[in-house]
């Protein structure tokens, strides 16, 4: 039979937006916990460590740019290293009739990155938790009112009880694969259902090299290409050239038998000969990732839905909270849009659980 406990807020998703969610709530001394479906951190913030090196390669989330405060605070204070994103250069073009090099850098702007990679960042608020907050292979199937004024969160091992809930999934996945009967609202459904999931119809390829020999070339890394199989390519070298890397993006649908080759062919027909070998070619094909993308992935296009009313305020009589960066109205897709969806979501459970409070202050709280 399932073991049972109790808790002031349960989180769901230990990605960038529930690790800030329940940093927060921990803060605030709630008792609160954070379940994972995968076995590590970060949702998509994932970064391939270097062999000899504290660099990482970045194979979701990379960059943060200017105005993205919360990001920007959050490595200053856990001592994370960041660096600027390598823009000098010029941009090679590809379509249809070869490749056409082009004065300057024509695709990145001025952005900062993370030394070890941006897999860092929930590392370090990982770290603010204790080890039992922290729950990860625990894949949520149901969500559900357990008829004592709070929700009942149902995992295979287990079924948890807490006041609150803070749901840091993609909308979308979060329909797919968690069972909740027939609460919800026909509109948020209709919304949560169409909402698209940042990376999610993304393939990403990160060729890695003994040195960025482009640059001796005057190139800046960037490419543009109307033929693919990568649709745009940057350079994803670390400070001072090291480790040096390429990494590109590419439709989910063209994985396929042969990608590699034809992504290694396409390096070298844009910057050269010696992009045909690379030391190590990393991809991930997040449309295949059961923990980040529904099966309808490929189909959701309207990004508009992004940040949704329905997204800013609780469902089930004011207890699901949710906090995932396509939730947020602002940086939606970025990681500082997932910080803010978290930081929200945490705000407003604070804040119902202090009116709850006030309004029995001696009613224990479930946690206790």
């Amino acid at each position: 039979m399932p073991q049972q406990d109790s808790h002031d807020v349960i989180v769901i998703g230990a990605g960038a937006s529930g690790l800030a969610a329940a940093t927060a709530l921990h803060a605030a001394g709630r008792d609160t916990v954070c379940l994972e479906a995968r076995d590590r951190v970060g949702g998509r913030l994932l970064s391939v460590p270097v062999a000899h090196s504290e660099r990482g390669l970045d194979m979701g989330a990379t960059w943060f740019w200017d105005g993205e405060d919360r990001v920007r605070s959050l490595a200053a204070r856990s001592g994370i290293a960041t660096f600027d994103q390598h823009l000098a250069g010029d941009t090679v073009l590809q379509d249809g009739t070869g490749t056409h090099r082009r004065s300057g850098n024509l695709i990145d702007t001025p952005s900062r990155r993370f030394t070890a990679g941006s897999q860092s960042v929930a590392t370090a608020l990982a770290a603010e938790l204790p080890p039992a907050t922290l729950r990860l292979e625990a894949p949520v199937t149901t969500i559900e009112q357990d008829g004592r004024g709070g929700l009942a969160v149902h995992t295979p091992a287990r079924t948890l009880r807490a006041e609150h809930v803070v749901l840091a999934v993609p909308p979308a996945l979060a329909l797919e694969r968690i069972d909740f009967g027939d609460a919800l609202p026909a509109g948020l459904l209709r919304i949560a259902a169409s909402t698209p999931v940042w990376m999610g119809a993304v393939a990403k390829v990160v060729a890695h090299y003994a040195a960025p020999f482009w640059r001796e070339e005057g190139l800046a890394g960037a490419a543009f290409s109307r033929t693919g199989p990568l649709q745009e390519i940057h350079d994803m070298s670390g400070p001072d050239g090291e480790p040096a890397a390429l990494f590109g993006f590419a439709h989910a649908r063209t994985v396929r038998p042969g990608f590699e080759h034809a992504v290694t062919a396409q390096l070298a027909r844009l910057f050269g000969p010696a992009a045909a070998t690379p030391d190590a070619l990393y991809v991930r094909n997040w449309s295949a990732e059961p923990w980040t993308a529904p099966s309808t992935v490929q189909r959701l296009g309207d990004h508009t839905l992004f940040g949704h009313p329905f997204y800013q305020r609780p469902a089930l009589d004011g207890r699901l909270h949710w906090a995932s960066t396509e939730t947020a109205t602002a940086f939606a897709g970025h990681i500082e849009g997932a910080l803010a969806a978290g930081e929200r979501a945490a705000r407003a459970v604070l804040t119902a659980l202090d009116d709850a409070g006030a309004r029995s202050p001696a009613s224990p709280a479930l946690g206790g």
